[in-house]
């Protein structure tokens, strides 16, 4: 039975399957999940992956994205956290996954392939490698 969940949420369009891979998951009554999202950092976004949303306004994303998470904390049946920080995003997801000693990560992947994944680089691909905890990738359809 998983414990602590980290579910790291990225306002794209995958998002809803992320948190529906959440619900099919048996997760202990005393556990908890966190629901994280990170905001690049102005430094970052110059080497922004192609699997990361660019964003427009940090502080006007910010109060929508809180927002999103928020309707998500709202239809778990089991103790919530959210973090929304900025940072690079894999880093700060491990880190945060770290600090609550999670179990499991999900995370979403925007099915980048060939040349483009090489590239741009992954954030779930770094997750996976350097998670200290199992991580599940949520594929778009």
């Amino acid at each position: 039975m998983v414990k602590n969940v980290l579910v790291a949420l990225d306002g794209s369009e995958i998002a809803p399957r992320v948190v529906q891979a959440l619900d099919e998951l048996v997760l202990s009554p005393d556990g908890t999940v966190v629901l994280c999202h990170v905001f690049p950092t102005a430094d970052s976004e110059m080497e922004l992956p192609a699997d990361l949303p660019h964003p427009e306004s940090t502080t006007g994303s910010y109060f929508q994205i809180e927002k999103q998470l928020q309707s998500y904390q709202d239809k778990l049946s089991v103790k919530t956290e959210l973090e929304l920080v900025t940072g690079n995003p894999a880093e700060e997801i491990i880190r945060l996954s770290n600090i609550y000693q999670t179990d499991l990560i999900i995370i979403g992947s925007r099915g980048l392939t060939g040349m483009k994944r090489i590239v741009s680089g992954s954030v779930s691909n770094q997750v996976v490698e350097e998670a200290n905890c199992s991580v599940l990738v949520v594929k778009p359809k």
